[in-house]
């Protein structure tokens, strides 16, 4: 009853511990629980796969005259699907960690193919 916030004795009721925006707890799973575990795991996996995402585009794509590797997204496409069905969203995560770089928010299979991304 003591984690119970619904219950109506004062003296066992303990107050949930609420979070503000400022506090660097806010949005975060408790510390050593089985929930940050599980985002801590995934973190690593999504690093692996940006990883392997930039080693793709070293061996497949071609160095430009200003020393970056370049590929085009259908050519990556390709490649890279056979490894995994979420290339676009790696490239995403790679872009916002400033590992690539690509014209637009997202791309499409077929429209974008010719889009040049660029390993950084």
């Amino acid at each position: 009853q003591r984690k119970n916030p619904f219950s109506s004795d004062d003296r066992l009721a303990s107050k949930p511990a609420h979070t503000h925006r400022g506090d660097p707890t806010y949005g975060r799973p408790p510390e050593g629980s089985r929930t940050e575990q599980r985002g801590k795991d995934a973190h690593s996996h999504v690093g692996k796969e940006v990883e392997e995402l930039c080693l793709i585009i070293r061996r497949t794509g071609e160095v430009g005259e200003d020393g970056h590797v370049s590929v085009t997204f259908g050519q990556l496409f390709e490649t890279y699907v056979t490894i995994s069905n979420k290339v676009v969203g790696i490239l995403l995560r790679a872009r916002k960690h400033g590992l690539v770089h690509f014209e637009g928010e997202m791309l499409w299979q077929g429209k974008d193919d010719d889009v040049v991304i660029t390993l950084l």
